[in-house]
């Protein structure tokens, strides 16, 4: 079935029209041949090439411990494109490193003067799919999560399923011959790559796939005189040459993925044919190869249902083990998880909630998952598994999950291992070197107290995690890498876990390839023979040795060493800039920056909040890890420290960071880049000056006071004609965006007119105090009504005093002296009724995780701790008090009602986005909460005439999640609407075209006591 009939490429329509690009520089950096170089390859290619400071900042790291920049980047819109790269860069003798997602952990996607060939941006086409073959073929740039999701309705995966497969892409796991936690049941990479296109050093196009040897097609291909049919002959002489050295130094494992596949090239049929397939060499072979640019896979069938269990044990040897027993039981992954784990998940935002029943003096787990393909009975399986490992071994507990939703949460939990850990405080990080050696399961106990021993001969430590099933076992020491002792330790501790992995028939890498790290070992596990292999099918391909060079193999007097091109060195420093926010509980600003290890979570698009300019622009530098690794460039002198101050920064770097705070959470090291771009835009207004619109939308409050008060002129007054222009000419606001409309009457009026809270103090059984927001006190105060009305028919005393703005506004646009004078001046206001034991309710999400988050870090008083602890969004204290229980609702009146509900993203940043769910429920309604992303408009963002288009497009995405989510309850009949608590939401969804202006969930709940 074609992708066209299949749907299976509807992606973003016209995605380069949509498409919003930063205003990047393209020139080669002040380098004559860099400069002719660039030149050559605009003429040559039809995409972008970008040779400019920034982008080479942003392409100097992955998701490794390594960083040096490349020559500059190509972004291939095609074939055609990647061979015109190539062409251009033998003409100039220049190494070519094609590259994915960039979350690689052994460094295989940094390359030191390489030009960089990032095939993620346009050349992610799923081609075709043949759901009666069970097979797809795909270009390089697809991300595996969407090529699942396309398979999905076929019943159908692609088997190998690592933990960053939300970013991941195909072409980077054929790089790196990923797998994953099912590897025990289903292999790894290399098994399921049948035919590859592939670009070569020099240009030419080769279709690797089954040649039967000695065949007619062999014969005629290797007659010709042509660069294919010498990498044909030297491959079979390879092989056949050295059969026997391939026999007895390849590991017998199921994932070994060091080396050249030199025994998986050559296999024999069950016809008793001998087939060469040169695909089996392209996996793994990191891009020294050659460039993949399409590729045939195969695929599995999904299973109908599975099981997850979880068994505790209070030693990590006992757990390791159990593992052969653990086998033994048709588990399809088998995984392990030791306390740091648990420890660092309980401690973070996002995973604290999936580490919550891990029961206490758990020192490692094991996870295993049944499947319905293999087994007949999913409850007996774990049953049978629980007798095994807690009845009759030493397991002291077990968590068993049946449903989708709670073998996720577990799922979530095993997969942010990597992340987690290097969230760990202060420089000594557990840092991937020898972290994914594989052994025979049989001796991973052994193994493991073996390096246990190298551990203690080192004075370090270590945590314990991933694959135990396959024997392949993360096992990543503590070190401090910008300490020369510590970098001469990781080597050491290098040398010593590989003569134990060789002690116990193990590879130096199951998973995550040679790149950086581990070529340099290559020798050691291979010997001599294969290693001389190696060079010469090395020069068949790649004659000049200009394909991603130092990886795999490498030239002798030219070894790649483990210690060089590092991250942060011996070398590395960083400057602790001066800063007005407090970044004690961050370790320092530069910490805070450092945290990003580049795992590359910030390009996901299939979930969560983060990063939503990025899937909006799909350019690097709109990640958190892109902006991040610029502000590190210029703490630590790698560009000009001035640089963070400059025009350029702001728009290019800071300017598209929304401040949804998703990355707050989202982030599994949580890197807080909008706290750090509020602190940076506040040294540039310091040095700069503030324009007018940043004044004015800071202000807004005292604005939309006015237009209240000069209400219904105002609110016609943009209709005169011109207004528009003049508004976009003079202040930047985008002449297409719907303004707000102001109530003469604001909330405050009304509330005080009324004489009074109607609840008595002797029934009240809580005392509030409303606050009221300048959207809902001048444009909206219809919400702040409903909720006055919610909370007094819950016997709620209520106050609406006259307040002022939380400074929101202010820190958005990074004027945090305004933003502190406004929140000390709210604070004096609130006093007295915290004193009196009083909560504070925002139905603003921005406001409320204003003074629970941000004033923490903006305002050094006493005073803070108090509020952020008594202060609610107004269903988060219904829900938390289930006070909405007691409320008298016409369940008939909300019960034909369905909600698709967006949550606000600080909501999600605190982990309160669940609230205002739960409450609608209770009340009848039939409620959908949509996994989305932020609405795009982001407070001022949205109005501003330059992020116009580019919100809209953000906008564009959120609704493609909402019209999913109302599909999928299609037929239910009734009303469906859409509620969404966040100003700038239901601004956002209301200006689509055939939405109407979602309602807040506090008014859907005012309607409920209306009809009762």
């Amino acid at each position: 079935m074609a992708a066209e009939d299949s749907g299976v490429d509807a992606r973003v329509e016209n995605r380069d029209e949509t498409r919003h690009r930063p205003s990047l520089e393209t020139g080669a950096g002040g380098n004559d041949a860099g400069r002719e170089l660039a030149a050559d390859l605009r003429a040559a290619v039809d995409g972008d090439v970008r040779f400019d400071e920034y982008t080479r900042v942003l392409y100097a790291t992955d998701g490794s411990i390594y960083g040096a920049q490349p020559a500059g980047v190509v972004f291939p819109r095609d074939t055609a494109d990647v061979r015109a790269a190539m062409t251009v860069a033998a003409d100039h003798d220049v190494p070519v490193l094609p590259r994915g997602a960039g979350s690689s952990l052994a460094g295989q996607t940094v390359g030191p003067g390489c030009v960089v060939l990032d095939l993620s941006r346009h050349m992610d086409e799923i081609r075709e799919i043949h759901p009666d073959g069970r097979t797809a073929v795909v270009q390089p740039g697809v991300v595996q999560d969407d090529l699942d999701d396309a398979l999905e309705p076929h019943g159908l995966r692609f088997a190998p399923d690592p933990a960053s497969s939300n970013r991941a892409t195909i072409g980077g796991g054929i790089g790196n011959n990923s797998t994953g936690a099912h590897s025990v049941r289903y292999g790894i990479t290399d098994a399921y790559v049948e035919e590859c296109r592939v670009v070569l050093a020099d240009g030419s196009l080769i279709r690797t796939r089954d040649v039967v040897l000695d065949s007619p097609e062999w014969d005629r291909i290797v007659s010709k005189d042509s660069h294919e049919a010498e990498i044909y002959r030297t491959v079979r002489a390879l092989v056949e040459d050295n059969a026997d050295e391939i026999e007895e130094r390849y590991p017998d494992l199921k994932r070994s993925v060091s080396g050249y596949n030199l025994q998986k090239v050559i296999r024999e049929t069950a016809d008793g044919d001998r087939v060469i397939n040169l695909s089996k060499l392209l996996v793994g072979a990191e891009g020294t190869l050659g460039v993949v640019v399409e590729a045939t896979l195969s695929l599995v069938t999904r299973p109908d249902e599975t099981a997850l269990a979880v068994y505790c044990y209070d030693d990590l040897l006992e757990a390791l083990a159990a593992v052969p027993e653990a086998l033994e039981l048709e588990a399809s992954a088998v995984e392990l998880m030791d306390d740091e784990v648990f420890r660092l998940a309980a401690e973070s935002a996002e995973y604290a909630e999936y580490a919550e029943p891990i029961p206490e003096g758990t020192a490692a787990a094991l996870l295993l998952e049944f499947d319905s393909e293999v087994v007949d009975d999913l409850p007996v399986a774990v049953e049978t598994a629980t007798a095994d490992l807690v009845g009759g071994g030493a397991a002291f507990d077990s968590l068993e999950a049946f449903d989708a939703a709670k073998q996720d949460r577990l799922w979530k939990l095993r997969k942010a291992a990597i992340p987690l850990l290097m969230s760990m405080d202060g420089d000594p990080k557990p840092y991937p070197f020898v972290e994914d050696a594989s052994v025979p399961p049989t001796e991973l106990a052994a193994y493991v107290a073996g390096f246990q021993e190298i551990l203690e001969d080192h004075d370090t430590e270590a945590a314990y995690f991933a694959h135990a099933g396959v024997g392949t076992l993360h096992i990543r020491p503590v070190l401090n890498l910008k300490e020369g002792e510590d970098v001469e330790k990781m080597r050491a501790i290098a040398d010593d876990v590989t003569d134990l992995v060789r002690e116990h028939n193990g590879s130096f890498s199951g998973e995550h390839g040679d790149g950086l790290a581990r070529t340099a070992f290559n020798p050691k596990l291979y010997g001599p023979d294969l290693w001389a292999a190696f060079q010469d099918l090395k020069s068949a391909f790649d004659p000049d040795w200009r394909m991603n060079p130092g990886k795999v193999v490498y030239r002798d007097g030219d070894p790649t060493d483990s210690r060089e091109n590092l991250r942060y060195g011996p070398d590395y420093a960083s400057l602790e800039p001066r800063t007005t926010l407090d970044f004690d509980d961050e370790g320092g600003f530069s910490e805070l920056v450092e945290l990003c290890n580049g795992c590359g979570t910030c390009r996901q698009t299939d979930g969560d909040v983060m990063c939503p300019t990025y899937r909006a622009t799909e350019e690097e530098i709109a990640t958190t890890r892109g902006r991040a690794n610029l502000l590190r460039a210029a703490i630590s002198g790698e560009i000009d420290p001035e640089e963070l101050y400059s025009e350029r920064f702001q728009s290019d770097v800071l300017d598209l960071c929304i401040g949804c705070k998703g990355c707050q959470s989202d982030c599994p090291t949580g890197v807080d880049l909008a706290k750090l771009k509020a602190e940076v835009k506040h040294g540039y207004h310091e040095r700069e000056g503030v324009s007018l619109r940043e004044r004015l939308f800071a202000n807004v409050d005292r604005l939309a006071s006015l237009g209240s008060t000069f209400a219904p002129v105002t609110n016609h007054a943009t209709d005169l004609p011109g207004a528009r222009t003049v508004l976009e000419k003079t202040i930047g606001i985008a002449p297409e965006r719907t303004l707000p409309t102001f109530r003469r009457e604001s909330l405050v009026e009304w509330f005080q007119q009324r004489d009074g809270p109607r609840v008595a103090p002797e029934d009240a059984t809580a005392g509030i105090v409303l606050f009221p927001d300048t959207d809902t006190n001048y444009s909206n105060p219809e919400i702040g009504k409903a909720a006055v009305d919610v909370l007094e028919a819950a016997d709620v005393r209520v106050a609406v005093p006259d307040l002022g703005p939380t400074g929101r506004a202010a820190y958005s646009e990074g004027l945090l002296e305004t933003a502190a004078e406004q929140g000390r001046e709210l604070l004096d206001d609130l006093e007295p009724y915290l004193e009196r034991g009083w909560s504070v309710l925002f139905v603003e999400p921005s406001d409320a995780a204003m003074v629970v988050d941000e004033y923490r870090s903006l305002l050094a008083d006493d005073r803070v701790e108090r509020l952020a602890a008594n202060a609610y969004g107004v269903c988060e204290y219904l829900d938390e008090r289930r006070l909405d229980e007691d409320l008298s609702v016409d369940e008939s009146a909300t019960a034909g009602t369905s909600v698709t509900f967006h949550g606000h993203c600080h909501q999600k940043a605190r982990g309160a986005d669940h609230h205002a769910v739960g409450v609608l429920r209770r009340a009848g309604y039939a409620v959908e909460p949509v996994d989305s992303t932020c609405c795009g408009m982001a407070g001022s963002f949205g109005y501003e005439a330059e992020h116009y288009a580019l919100s809209k497009t953000m906008g564009s995405l959120l609704r493609e999640q909402l019209e999913a989510s109302s599909a999928g309850r299609a037929g239910d009949g009734g009303e469906t609407i859409v509620a969404a608590p966040g100003t700038s939401c239901r601004t956002q969804v209301g200006d689509l075209e055939g939405y109407d202006r979602p309602v807040h969930p506090v008014e859907l709940l005012a309607r409920g006591l209306e009809s009762a």
